[in-house]
């Protein structure tokens, strides 16, 4: 027991490792004098005398103590009334009950008034991670399981407290939930005061921001929209928007008029462009000092990935009702976004390519996850101009997308308006893109059309990448079920000529209100799928996003700590059990998804054994009710009251005894 207790500690050290905060944990004691002075009367037998818990640690203003056990049936006891038991015997023998032992003798008698004690039992593969908060009065609060312990670093925890402690919106949440009011109101007034087409409202938007920029220039001024009938509002807009694109050198020229051509509606539709006499001014500057006030600053001053026009054109859609819908349109949430650029592990010298860009999340994305890598303004400068390459077929979309890149800082000089299906995969390797990342048209394909089933959408991704690229598609669970021949035959293909590495099942809910389920795949490009290549098969459905009624999908607060998890077990860094992850051989035939392969290989524990026992014990018993005792070598005649006190009698023997030699054992 020793060794495994052992191996235990040097786990959860790996864990403290992983989080980034081993330096600040001291085994055995603490390095902290009133912390240590502490631990010299915390003996669990409550003889006050000195007591170690396994780990103790600071973060922030955080004390943080960790006890821990081999056995996750040690993990935690409850009494009668399901509350931590604090006898001796529980609190020495159980992983939880030591930790909040230690965790009040901590509060209790040190300075710190805010207190995390941890109960971690089991390994690397099967585990429990139980976070218990204690306040400076005792009080304590047990919170949700975890995976690892990236939550308590120095980035996080702060989060963490207010979100799962202090039970609050965080200011990440309250800033979501405005922007999203605000698209709301914004939709309201571009219906209410434009009547305009649902695909013309983001361009609006859009077009608008980039007009924006050129107060910086003196070359625009919301005072100078003023109705004028000689030079219209929209005019003036416009004229700024072509500016920007100049000073933004946008190029070749023939990708400026198009751009603007999506644009012109800003000055030739003429109920925006016209006096409001409810507003007292057009509906363009109305939508003009709308979007500085709320969105501008914030698009222009925030450095995180969060595509905003995205966002935006995604609320307008869930309004419309179905627009981008019935375009196959699914716009990619940020965390999946964000996700991918960890999946592939993204390196500052990596092109990415998505051939379906939509409003550029992915190249946003992925812009930034390199950015951040390095402080060389020279390589910044290079990736933004040379290192993200985008496709878009919609038009109106691809408007979008180059503008949320300039927006963004720059990236959009290589983003095209055109068809990926049709263009040559052998044209698009020579741009020498290492990274493929898509989310292609949902649902488009049929019988009459198999070109634009997505499946093939990836087959002509990994062939338009060099070798050994590396690609992530977001997709319906249905594409790797390969239910057409023709759906089979390109999978069959696509293992001839590259490799799959996994499939990742996601939350149903990802794509709130569009009701698709979707999964990740990854692949290697030009590189044969080996027979004997282990894939993985993860199921990812519990990703800590839930819905909210009036925001739609937010983190739960637990969503950092299970993606670590998934990143660990992606990696080879970390075991699973086959709940979450299995690892096999493929054919083309099967598939690729983790409920197709999954078994259960977990050992039943006791609370498994009762519940057998006790399903077991209702359907005998039921039968012999309905006159089947005969199943059960019973004589019809026999009286049936009997027959149940027998049977009943007998099973409660055979619980006994086996609940008996499991002690015993």
């Amino acid at each position: 027991m020793a060794k495994k207790e052992a191996q235990t500690d040097l786990w959860v050290y790996d864990l403290l490792k992983e989080a980034k905060i081993a330096n600040k944990f001291s085994a055995q004691g603490s390095n902290i004098k009133e912390v240590n002075k502490a631990l010299q009367s915390s003996s669990k037998r409550g003889t006050g005398k000195v007591g170690f818990p396994e780990y103790v640690g600071v973060v922030k203003d955080f004390l943080i103590v960790i006890e821990d056990k081999a056995d996750t049936l040690k993990h935690i006891k409850l009494n009668e009334k399901d509350i931590i038991c604090e006898e001796v015997s529980s609190v020495c023998d159980y992983a939880v009950n030591g930790a909040l032992f230690y965790g009040k003798h901590l509060a209790k008698n040190t300075t710190y008034n805010k207190v995390i004690a941890i109960g971690i039992s089991g390994n690397d593969k099967n585990h429990k991670i139980t976070p218990l908060f204690i306040n400076d009065r005792g009080d304590y609060k047990e919170l949700g399981q975890l995976e690892t312990l990236i939550s308590f670093n120095e980035s996080n925890i702060d989060e963490y407290y207010i979100k799962e402690i202090l039970n609050e919106d965080t200011d990440k949440e309250k800033e979501t939930a405005e922007i999203l009011k605000e698209a709301s109101i914004l939709h309201e007034d571009l219906r209410n005061y434009g009547n305009l087409e649902e695909k013309n409202k983001p361009l609006i938007v859009s077009g608008i921001l980039l007009a924006l920029r050129e107060i910086d220039f003196k070359n625009f001024s919301i005072d100078s929209l003023n109705g004028d009938k000689l030079k219209k509002d929209g005019q003036k807009i416009y004229d700024a928007i072509e500016a920007n694109l100049g000073r933004a050198n946008v190029s070749p020229q023939v990708k400026k008029d198009k751009l603007l051509s999506q644009f012109s509606i800003i000055k030739d539709n003429i109920k925006i462009n016209e006096i409001n006499t409810t507003l007292g001014k057009t509906p363009l500057k109305h939508f003009t000092e709308f979007l500085y006030k709320s969105i501008y600053q914030s698009i222009r001053y925030n450095n995180s990935a969060e595509d905003y026009l995205g966002r935006f054109y995604g609320e307008f859609m869930s309004y419309s009702g179905g627009d981008g819908q019935n375009l196959g349109i699914v716009l990619t949430p940020k965390h999946i976004t964000e996700l991918f650029c960890d999946l592939l592990d993204l390196k500052t010298t990596d092109k990415v390519l998505d051939p379906c860009c939509g409003t550029a999340g992915f190249l946003i994305a992925a812009m930034h996850n390199m950015v951040k890598q390095t402080d060389d303004e020279e390589e910044i400068n290079h990736i933004k101009k040379n290192q993200l390459f985008g496709i878009e077929e919609q038009s109106y979309m691809f408007t979008i997308a180059t503008t949320n890149m300039i927006l963004r800082g720059d990236g959009k000089s290589n983003l095209e308006n055109g068809d990926f299906l049709v263009e040559n995969p052998a044209k698009l390797q020579l741009k020498g893109c290492t990274v493929g990342m898509m989310n292609p048209p949902y649902s488009m394909g049929s019988k009459q059309n198999t070109s634009l089933y997505e499946i093939n959408f990836i087959n002509q991704l990994l062939n338009s990448l060099v070798e050994d690229g590396r690609v992530a598609v977001i997709v319906p669970q249905s594409t790797f079920t390969g239910k057409t021949k023709d759906e089979q035959k390109i999978k069959e293909e696509i293992l001839k000529n590259h490799t799959l590495e996994g499939v990742i099942t996601l939350n149903k809910n990802t794509f709130y209100g569009v009701g698709t389920n979707p999964c990740i795949a990854v692949f290697k490009a030009h590189n044969k799928h080996p027979k004997n290549k282990l894939c993985k098969f993860i199921n990812f459905e519990n990703d800590g996003y839930i819905v909210s009624k009036h925001i739609g999908l937010i983190d739960d607060g637990s969503h950092k700590d299970k993606k670590q998890h998934l990143l660990d077990v992606w990696f080879g860094k970390s075991e699973a059990p086959t709940k979450f992850c299995v690892e096999t051989t493929i054919e083309d035939t099967d598939e690729w998804l983790h409920s197709f392969y999954y078994f259960n290989d977990e050992i039943p524990g006791e609370d498994d054994f009762k519940k057998t026992i006790a399903d077991y014990l209702t359907f005998e018993v039921n039968m012999i009710t309905h006159g089947r005792g005969y199943l059960f070598g019973l004589n019809d005649d026999e009286n049936i009251d009997d027959k149940l006190e027998y049977k009943i009698s007998k099973n409660e023997k055979t619980l006994q005894v086996a609940e008996s030699e499991e002690e015993y054992e």
